[in-house]
């Protein structure tokens, strides 16, 4: 009897088992593009890992930005606009000298100062 119980103690051998934590019980569908499709699987190969996996950790490591919101790409229109100016000032600075478009410089990097305030608040 003293011999059975010290076989029964004994490791039988494979891996541990996994806690409830690190089971893998949920399954989750997307839908991609074959382009996105082929673009995981090719990023995934070249990390060595399985396509879940690489999936996996881009969840836990990675970031997501948020869009743009229709005020914030407003405000970038507005930058575009302004650095359109910007270019045509410059050019007519090259032409004429600066001394005559300082001031309508001066006039528009207070504008995107003012533009790039609101987008940083």
């Amino acid at each position: 009897m003293e011999q059975k119980r010290k076989f029964d103690r004994r490791n039988k051998g494979g891996r541990p088992k996994k806690g409830a934590a690190d089971k893998l019980k949920y399954r989750l569908t997307v839908k991609m593009a074959t382009s996105d499709y082929y673009t995981l699987k090719g990023k995934a190969r070249s990390a060595g890992m399985s396509a879940g996996e690489f999936l996996r950790g881009c969840m836990r490591d990675g970031q997501v930005k948020e869009r743009l919101t229709p005020e914030h790409a407003g405000y970038i229109r507005q930058l575009c606009g302004m650095a359109n100016n910007l270019n045509q000032l410059a050019h007519k600075a090259n032409a004429a000298g600066f001394a005559t478009v300082g001031l309508e410089c001066r006039v528009l990097v207070t504008r995107i100062e003012e533009v790039l305030n609101l987008i940083l608040l």
